[in-house]
């Protein structure tokens, strides 16, 4: 395996735990929009932010519920 294979590989890998951190802060609650809004500035810091999110913050929210029945 040549470096740039490994980098992208990598890159992609990094990208799609970011995004996973982002839409968990986006269905979670954490009590008031300012700390959503923290967690998601957290989570969108490029390779660093989605382990500080799934850390220090995944625990701190819950899940959004509507009240919806389906």
């Amino acid at each position: 395996m040549n470096s740039v294979t490994l980098i992208i590989g990598l890159g992609i890998f990094f990208f799609l735990l970011t995004c996973w951190a982002i839409l968990d802060v986006a269905q979670k609650d954490f009590g008031s929009t300012e700390k959503k809004a923290m967690w998601g500035v957290i989570a969108w810091i490029p390779f660093i932010g989605f382990v500080v999110y799934f850390l220090f913050g995944a625990k701190k929210g819950q899940k959004d519920s509507d009240g919806q029945e389906t």
